[in-house]
C-alpha cells in the first residue's frame, strides 16, 4: 500500500530512551518506564505494560475544578510501554524545568508532565469563586512538562516598568515570580470581542514573561 500518509515522518518509532519528545507538532510521545502524569482524556494511543488511573486532587482541587471548569484533572500511567497525548489538535511544546524554575500554567494547556515534577493549584489574587479560568497549577522541580496551545504562543516580556494586561480567556502561563491580579477597565470593554461596559484582564507585574494564545475563545465556546 502507497501513499504520503505513510511519509516518514508520520511513522511511530520505537523509543530510544525514557521520557516526552514530540511526535509532532501536535501530539507527544512518552516512553513510559514508571510513571507519569497526564490530564485526563488525552492519551490518543498506547503500546505495552501501561496502567492508567484517575489522579484525585483533594476535596479542595475538586471544588475549585466543580466551580471554575479550569482544573487540572489528570491520570497517572504507571509501567513500560510508549503513549502518544494530544488535545484538540493544539500544538505542543515541551518544557524543560530545573531546580529553581517555577512556572504557572492554565490547567487548560497541561497535557502530561514527568511525575519528577511538583504542582499545586492556587487562585489569581481577586478572581473570587466566579473568575473561570483563574485556577493555575505551578509547576516546581526538575523535569519536563508539555503543553497545548492553540495556535502559535505569542511570549510577551514582562518588566518592573511595564506590566503587562492579557485577556484572562487568552493566557496560557506565565513566570511564577511574576504579581497576578484582575485589572477592571471600563473603556477597554468596547473593545474586546465586541463587548460592552467593563472588560477585566489579568495583570502580570514584576520581572519574567507571559504566555499568550492567539485566540481568546473558551473549548466550550469554540464547540458549539
Amino acid at each position: 500500500m502507497k501513499s504520503d500518509l505513510f511519509a516518514s515522518e508520520n511513522l511511530a518509532q520505537p523509543a530510544t530512551a525514557p521520557g516526552m519528545t514530540l511526535q509532532n507538532a501536535k501530539s507527544v510521545k512518552y516512553a513510559v518506564n514508571g510513571e507519569m502524569l497526564a490530564r485526563q482524556g488525552s492519551m490518543v494511543a498506547f503500546r505495552g505494560n501501561l496502567q492508567f488511573e484517575r489522579r484525585g486532587q483533594g476535596v479542595g482541587g475538586m471544588l475549585k475544578r466543580a466551580v471554575t471548569g479550569e482544573g487540572l484533572a489528570l491520570m497517572s500511567v504507571r509501567g513500560q510501554g510508549e503513549a502518544w497525548f494530544a488535545h484538540l489538535a493544539g500544538n505542543c511544546f515541551i518544557i524543560d524545568l530545573e531546580p529553581g524554575d517555577a512556572l504557572t500554567v492554565n490547567g487548560r494547556n497541561v497535557l502530561c508532565f514527568d511525575a519528577t515534577l511538583s504542582y499545586e493549584i492556587r487562585m489569581v489574587k481577586g478572581a473570587g469563586m466566579t473568575g473561570g479560568g483563574l485556577f493555575n497549577s505551578v509547576f516546581t522541580g526538575t523535569g519536563k512538562l508539555a503543553v497545548v496551545c492553540d495556535g502559535n504562543p505569542i511570549i510577551i516580556p514582562v518588566t518592573a516598568q511595564s506590566p503587562v494586561y492579557v485577556d484572562t480567556d487568552a493566557v496560557v502561563g506565565w513566570s511564577a515570580a511574576l504579581e497576578a491580579g484582575l485589572h477592571r477597565s471600563q473603556s477597554v470593554g468596547s473593545m474586546i470581542r465586541g463587548g460592552s461596559g467593563e472588560a477585566v484582564q489579568l495583570k502580570l507585574s514584576g520581572e519574567g514573561f507571559v504566555i499568550v494564545r492567539p485566540s481568546e475563545l473558551t473549548e466550550t465556546a469554540a464547540a458549539h
